[in-house]
């Protein structure tokens, strides 16, 4: 019987939270199967990373139901995963009415249908194993309702009550899920929004973060049985201050 292979499945790795999270787990796995559209990265990753894990370059599109079947096929092929990081992701900004549908629909479709797709693929296989890690990219915007990101943060919010809901489900299989709501960060995810109006300049430098430092936090609160993680103590200020005035909103 050959000796047992730890394997990580990212989604989003061509840039960010993606690729940061492949270079955090190298050490950690033998092999990494890392998701996304743009091949040229994937494989200037692979290389990066040859020395330390194998890193499966999957190209594929998760706001279409051929990039997650692709997904699934991997998770059955070059699995079964013993993490599963759910981070591909991105944002429109601008007022709901005045946003195409159709982005706001591939929003829903990538941020919800694709994460729990994957998370169904990769559950059964995590729980014959006796455990498994299970890591959903969410936002601190899924605590903190904002004009302009209605969509955003409302897949965000579902993500968070999925993985709270989820981890009591899987309570005694030794399968941990947590939901990562990370602030501000220093990667590419916000050019398109400012493109669309979103002024970067507006956020204080103390509000930013580096995706290593993000990624640092996440891999650092598994096996804490915390769910919900918020890296930064400004931002996890920022969230509890959601959570009361969303309370307060019930008086």
């Amino acid at each position: 019987m050959s000796e047992r292979q730890t394997t990580a499945l990212v989604t989003g790795a061509s840039a960010g939270l993606g690729v940061e999270f492949c270079r955090q787990l190298a050490p950690l796995c033998d092999r990494i199967i890392a998701v996304a559209r743009r091949a040229d990265r994937l494989e200037t990753l692979a290389r990066d990373l040859e020395q330390q894990a194998e890193v499966v370059p999957l190209v594929a599109d998760l706001s279409g139901v051929e990039g997650v079947a692709r997904c699934m096929e991997a998770i059955r092929q070059r699995g079964p995963v013993d993490y599963l990081v759910n981070n591909a992701g991105f944002s429109t900004f601008g007022h709901f009415i005045e946003q195409p549908i159709d982005s706001q629909r591939d929003m829903v479709s990538l941020h919800v249908d694709a994460a729990i797709t994957l998370c169904r693929a990769a559950i059964p296989f995590m729980r014959e194993r006796g455990g498994g890690h299970i890591i959903n990219v969410s936002s601190l915007g899924a605590l903190l309702p904002g004009s302009g990101l209605a969509v955003y943060g409302a897949t965000k919010s579902f993500l968070n009550y999925f993985s709270l809901a989820l981890q009591q489900e899987l309570a005694a299989t030794g399968i941990e899920v947590q939901a990562l709501c990370p602030g501000y960060i220093r990667t590419e995810f916000h050019e398109e929004m400012s493109a669309a109006g979103f002024d970067r300049g507006r956020i204080p430098d103390e509000m930013w973060m580096e995706a290593s430092e993000v990624v640092s936090a996440s891999l650092a609160a598994l096996g804490s049985g915390r769910v919900l993680v918020v890296p930064g103590a400004h931002n996890l200020e920022l969230a509890r201050q959601g959570l009361v005035d969303q309370l307060a909103a019930l008086e």
